[in-house]
């Protein structure tokens, strides 16, 4: 395969239908409407694959009732990201630069005007992109770098057939973008779409390519049944449910550990991603019940037979080691997520008490006949409260804080393990072009003892062809073996970082929690003394 990047040529992006962005129908989630859809043409099904079935592709789509105001999620204030205003109005799109743009674009996010001489190509404003060589390395420059916040979730469509989408604004001084700041609108299934496009390329080489979010069907059937909710601004947000928040926060997450990465922060679907304001192609390939996703549950499933049925002599001490260390550290991810996720339901029960017990005391407050007392009770009941609010923050914290991280980095190191995996494919196929060129060899030499002229010909031609094949192999397999022991360095560098830089936050949460909990009952002191 070249390794060399092809930037997408000639892409004819269809036009935004904003009626039915904004109407009660969304094509992608309506198994009947899919199955009544005309058929394609050739160029289309170019664009969008075989003719599959799309149920529920998107599992972003949610009822009118979720709430997407960051500022009530739940997320503690040092999670939280917010997009700045200023940059909003300057930034959205080419034409909207006034404030009233900048609101019409926060309350309809597809119903933008699209930038002169953009045409759906990977050319758009500025030019062509520059090409660069996709399997060498790209040099590191330590001064580059690319900050990526998803936020704002709104909802399109109504009914059961709305959907999310999401603001991915980017701010990077990496050349290869045309611009330093920017931002677009993406739905879930675009995030699910670029990390099947990503792994296509990058996984068979030896490249980590982090997670997405997984699908939750569950989880948005419940929330778009749910019924619940208003509209809570002039813009059209509402009220952000845990559901949404976290499915923000994770989409947030994949983008910048693409990001983080020297070679997939330059692929061309990468960069189109955040770049192309205007809608992507339909992502058909990453439907659970497509074609392309019933032949991905049978690779899946002999995948899974493969690994546990063929074991590798490994010959590389290093390989040997770095997995043994992979799988203790999974086993130990399991463990402090399982406990963490114990703490976070104890931290909630603790709120949930806490805030009885404040109920009960302003009750018993309003019964006492004596005044300081009484008092003093009231009192108690609004310190309580403030404690309450204090716990389910706390919770929040180790919930967003260190569960989502130690459960991303479970999901991370399964894709480690997929790496591996692929050098071992490489190995076998090493190793089946030896045995095959061995065979080759032997029935040239018996060819060669019997006098067999007629056929030594093309059995000569065999053995070359197999040495060729060999030789291919080998390097494939050495090559694959190059870039795990680079990415790996480059994982476990990442992974300091960002283990230190949330431990450091959740320690400034946990002080923070502890300071304001010491202020309370300090302020309380004098009026329980005053009692008499």
């Amino acid at each position: 395969m070249s390794d060399e990047v092809d930037t997408v040529q000639n892409l004819n992006v269809p036009e935004i239908d904003h009626s039915k962005r904004n109407g009660a129908t969304d094509d992608e989630d309506d198994i009947f409407k899919s199955a009544m859809e005309s058929p394609m043409t050739d160029s289309e099904r170019t664009l969008h694959g075989d003719d599959e079935i799309d149920l529920n592709d998107d599992d972003d789509d949610i009822d009118s009732s979720v709430g997407v105001s960051s500022s009530q999620s739940g997320l503690p204030p040092d999670v939280n990201h917010d997009i700045n205003n200023d940059f909003a109005k300057n930034h959205v799109g080419d034409n909207h630069q006034t404030n009233d743009h900048s609101k019409q674009d926060q309350s309809k996010p597809y119903e933008e005007e699209p930038p002169q001489n953009r045409q759906g190509t990977s050319e758009g404003i500025g030019g062509s992109k520059p090409q660069i060589e996709e399997d060498d390395d790209v040099p590191s420059d330590p001064s580059q770098y690319i900050k990526i916040s998803v936020t704002d979730p709104q909802k399109q469509g109504e009914g059961m057939s709305t959907f999310i989408v999401y603001r991915v604004t980017t701010r990077t001084n990496i050349a290869l973008f045309r611009r330093k700041e920017f931002a677009v609108w993406r739905r879930f299934s675009d995030f699910l779409g670029l990390h099947y496009k990503i792994a296509e390329k990058y996984l068979k080489k030896g490249r980590i390519v982090p997670p997405a979010p997984e699908k939750n069907m569950i989880g948005t059937t419940k929330i778009k049944m749910s019924g619940q909710g208003e509209n809570a601004g002039p813009t059209g947000t509402m009220t952000q449910g845990d559901f949404v928040e976290r499915r923000r926060a994770s989409l947030e997450r994949f983008l910048n550990r693409v990001g983080s990465n020297p070679v997939l922060r330059v692929d061309p679907d990468f960069r189109d991603f955040l770049e192309i304001d205007t809608d992507l192609p339909k992502a058909t390939s990453t439907s659970a019940f497509s074609g392309a996703g019933v032949v991905r549950l049978f690779n899946k499933v002999g995948e899974t037979v493969n690994k546990i049925s063929y074991r590798m002599d490994e010959a590389d001490p290093w390989f040997e080691e770095r997995i043994q260390n992979i799988e203790a550290l999974e086993n130990q991810l399991r463990k402090v997520h399982t406990s963490i996720e114990l703490l976070v339901a104890y931290r909630r029960d603790l709120a949930a008490a806490t805030g009885n017990f404040s109920k009960s005391a302003a009750i018993l407050s309003n019964a006492e006949e004596h005044t300081g007392l009484a008092r003093a009770l009231a009192q108690l009941s609004d310190v309580e409260d403030k404690v309450e609010q204090m716990h389910t923050d706390q919770a929040n914290s180790d919930y967003y804080l260190f569960s989502e991280l130690f459960r991303d980095y479970i999901s991370l190191i399964g894709c480690v393990k997929d790496v591996f995996h692929e050098r071992v494919k490489a190995y076998q196929t090493l190793q089946h072009a030896q045995q095959t060129l061995n065979k080759k060899r032997e029935a040239k030499a018996k060819l060669e003892l019997q006098v067999k002229t007629d056929k030594l010909a093309q059995a000569r031609e065999e053995v070359v062809e197999w040495e060729a094949k060999v030789e291919r192999s080998q390097a494939e397999f050495d090559s694959i073996s190059n870039v795990i022991k680079k990415e790996l360095e480059l994982f476990e560098t990442t992974r300091v970082k960002e283990f230190k830089k949330v431990i450091l936050k959740y320690l400034e949460s946990l002080l923070t929690h502890q300071q304001d909990l010491l202020k309370y009952w300090e302020a309380f002191l004098p009026e329980a003394k005053a009692v008499v």
